[in-house]
């Protein structure tokens, strides 16, 4: 046997060290490459970071000083200004009253109501107390008169006294009139604080959207109804402080300087009272605005359960009642008798909805329908139908006597044409449409028959619905003197 050893050793151990040595290369780019991703990973959300911050960044477009003289000079409130918001009140009044949202858009474009308001906002950021009196005056004066303009146009004018869509809609504040309060003001205040020139379009319809038709309308609850006055100032009065708001955190996020006086102490005191009083009213609004939500889930949570697991049976019929959210009970009728199975699947489901899942539901089914129940019905039935033979034997000899009057009337010399009738009618009240006219046989008690005469109208469709009572009060005055007839019924298509 050979001295040398069988197996190279040597030859294994450096196969190895290569095996390493191309393992630790490798290891090496892929650990360059993760560095080179990392990188580009970071450069770019760099760039996406850049691109947002000089997209959304305002500051330094802001102009302290020249923000800060405009809204105190937009404060007061007297001559024109007052005429101006006489007038816009006057426009709002009207278009509420013919339900034109149009007319209601072309009162905010002129309403003078954004200048108290912002010095609010404005004098609690900076810790000037003379403008928040200045702006708390203005403010209180502007609302009386413009309470005072509504609530003349809707006590003394004609047909001023219709609820419309309008109006109601301003009664009771949800969350859509909050956003609308708050994002308005804060777009206002931003295009307040902008350098250079600031279309003044956007002023009056950031404030007015929120402000106006709630102040037209606290009018006609003057006039009419308190309680639509109550709603109404809700809603002014939580719109005008989110309104304020907006103002103040923007003021607050574009850190404008804070004022200081040589009597600092009292000054404090003023700011740290008026502080207070604004964190007090802050309260009542902030509090209704919760409640709001709780109410509309409670309300979400209610209507889909009903559509989910009640109206989706087509076996069941479904009265539905408003839940009553502070005793917590919802009630269902149904027609027919309701099994226990049913009524213990409905309490089961209910508890799968978060918000009424404590609610006790109130199943009333339809019970009577039992054998007796029907043998009475069915007697019942009889009965009305030996009633109705009679009334229908002496209704015949009221037709005989009927059709020979009609058929003297139509002989009649004195018959009117209803060719010259229509054409007066149309002369006389052109936004008609079309015209009918015709006399009815009616019966109260089922057994004597009268004649009344009937009117059908329609009019243009660009006529208000209060313009349109009008016409028709004229119309039937006019139809009474010429068919000489004492009552005439009127029918809109």
């Amino acid at each position: 046997m050979s001295d040398e050893s069988k197996f190279n050793f040597a030859e294994d151990s450096a196969k190895n060290d290569a095996a390493k040595a191309d393992a630790a290369k490798k290891d090496e780019a892929v650990q360059q490459s993760k560095d080179a991703v990392k990188k580009e990973a970071k450069t770019f959300f760099q760039s996406i970071k850049l691109f947002f911050n000089e997209l959304l960044d305002f500051r330094d477009d802001t102009d302290r000083d020249a923000t800060i003289d405009a809204i105190k000079l937009d404060i007061p409130f007297k001559g024109a200004t007052a005429w101006i918001l006489i007038c816009s009140i006057m426009v709002a009044s009207v278009g509420l009253n013919a339900d034109s949202t149009a007319v209601v858009i072309g009162a905010m474009l002129i309403s003078p109501l954004m200048g108290p308001i912002l010095g609010i906002g404005l004098s609690i950021a900076i810790n000037d107390i003379d403008t928040l009196k200045k702006s708390l005056i203005n403010l209180a004066t502007m609302i009386v008169l413009s309470l005072l303009t509504a609530y003349l146009f809707f006590k003394f004018f004609p047909t001023a006294d219709l609820m419309t869509n309008e109006l109601f809609g301003r009664t009771k504040p949800d969350l859509r009139d909050v956003l609308i309060a708050f994002f308005g003001g804060a777009a206002l205040i931003i295009a307040r604080t902008k350098k250079g020139t600031i279309a003044s379009v956007i002023f009056g319809v950031a404030i007015a959207t929120a402000l106006m038709p709630p102040l037209c309308t606290a009018g006609y609850g003057l006039a009419h109804d308190f309680d639509i006055f109550l709603g109404a100032m809700n809603l002014f009065t939580i719109n005008t402080i989110f309104i304020a708001l907006a103002t103040f955190i923007v003021l607050k996020v574009l850190r404008f300087p804070m004022l200081k006086y040589a009597n600092s102490k009292k000054r404090k005191r003023i700011a740290q009272l008026a502080s207070l009083i604004a964190i007090l009213v802050m309260i009542w609004p902030t509090i209704a605005f919760l409640h709001f939500i709780e109410v509309k889930g409670l309300e979400n949570d209610y209507n889909n359960f009903v559509k989910s697991e009640v109206e989706s049976n087509n076996e069941l019929w479904l009265q539905k009642d408003i839940p009553n959210y502070e005793e917590k009970t919802i009630a269902l009728y149904f027609n027919g008798e309701i099994p226990n199975a049913t009524i213990a699947d409905l309490n089961n489901e209910i508890k799968k909805y978060e918000k009424i899942k404590d609610f006790k539901l109130d199943i009333k089914g339809n019970k009577n329908r039992s054998f007796d129940k029907i043998s009475e019905a069915y007697d019942r039935a009889i009965k009305s139908l030996d009633e109705k033979d009679n009334i229908i034997l002496g209704l015949q000899t009221e037709i005989t006597n009927l059709r020979e009057e009609l058929k003297s009337i139509n002989e009649s010399k004195n018959t009117i044409s209803f060719s010259n009738l229509s054409k007066d009618a149309k002369i006389r009240f052109n936004d008609l449409q079309s015209f009918g006219y015709s006399k009815m046989l009616a019966s109260k008690d089922f057994i004597s028959v009268d004649t009344i005469d009937v009117a059908t109208v329609k009019w243009n469709a660009g006529i208000s619905d209060s313009i349109a009572r009008i016409k028709e009060t004229e119309l039937v005055n006019w139809l009474k003197i010429q068919v000489k007839t004492d009552s005439i019924i009127l029918k809109r298509d």
